[in-house]
């Protein structure tokens, strides 16, 4: 018996050292299901060596129909539900058990809308937020929460205040087990996520830094201080690379994003890549996400 137990016990460790070593690895995420272009996950290649993190885009706190409004933290689902459903997200994760779903919340525009960033005060947004962020997460089977607020009615410490208080809600309730930010290079936008990362950086597991968000034309030199500088503004926080396949800014694959991630990765800096967006990159037939997973192996 006492044998049979230690075996056990090995077993348990090696487990969970095992598990460990994959959450360290390098990670591959891509936004998926805002513009409606019938994509699904399965669509999309996964790389069994790699960790995949598909992220729904949006769950928004806006009234639904032709003209939203704030709702004080009460959030609805934005993105294509028809195709990106509880029964999907449960079918892709037991079909790849190395794949994980989160949501994002906020983005750039709710129909012709900006979406705001509103909160009548931190303790009612807070509440709401918990609340039916809870109902939306555990409705569609998923792991994560992305936050993607880009413009904003409240000064950076209210924000950091409501955003900061409901991961770490959700994360100690055990809703969620991973969160990231998505912040970009901009003076407003800056200021409230480094507010956010000031007072609750360690809840925060992975950092999207759009780099998308760049002039277009971002040389490999540029892209690699870029990297620099965010890593220095997110101190201790797993800086991700990133590129779009829209028509957006910064570093693009054809024009030397692989050659500046091989770089990162000679320099053990590559944390992972994410994808804006796989809507877009669905008429090309997801060749980036390929390339980039197959880096990412040998960035483990």
């Amino acid at each position: 018996m006492m044998r049979h137990w230690k075996l056990f016990l090995a077993l348990v460790i090696f487990q969970a050292y095992a598990t460990q070593i994959f959450t360290q690895a390098a990670v591959f995420r891509e936004y998926i299901g805002a513009n409606f272009e019938n994509v699904r996950f399965s669509d999309v290649p996964i790389n069994p060596n790699v960790e995949v993190h598909f992220i729904l885009s949006f769950a928004i706190d806006y009234t639904t129909g032709s003209s939203p409004n704030p709702t004080n933290g009460k959030f609805n689902v934005f993105w294509d539900a028809d195709n990106l459903g509880p029964s999907q997200v449960l079918s892709i994760k037991r079909q790849h058990k190395n794949v994980k779903v989160a949501l994002s919340i906020g983005g750039d525009t709710v129909g012709s809308k900006h979406v705001n960033f509103t909160a009548f005060s931190v303790d009612s947004w807070v509440s709401n937020a918990v609340t039916s962020l809870t109902r939306v997460i555990k409705q569609y089977n998923l792991d994560g929460i992305d936050i993607d607020y880009e413009h904003f009615n409240v000064a950076p410490d209210i924000f950091s205040q409501c955003i900061g208080r409901v991961v770490t809600t959700l994360k100690k309730n055990r809703v969620i087990s991973f969160a990231s930010i998505a912040p970009f290079d901009d003076g407003d936008v800056q200021r409230h996520y480094m507010a956010l990362w000031k007072s609750y950086g360690r809840v925060f597991d992975y950092v999207n830094f759009q780099f998308y968000a760049y002039d277009k034309g971002t040389t490999i030199a540029q892209f690699l201080r870029y990297f620099d500088t965010q890593v220095a503004n997110y101190n201790g926080g797993k800086v991700l690379v990133s590129f779009s396949t829209d028509s957006s800014g910064g570093l693009k694959p054809d024009n030397g994003f692989f050659t500046a991630c091989e770089k990162l990765r000679s320099q053990r800096k590559l944390n992972g890549i994410f994808v804006w967006s796989a809507d877009n990159s669905k008429a090309s037939g997801f060749s980036y996400e390929r390339q980039s997973q197959a880096l990412l192996v040998k960035a483990k």
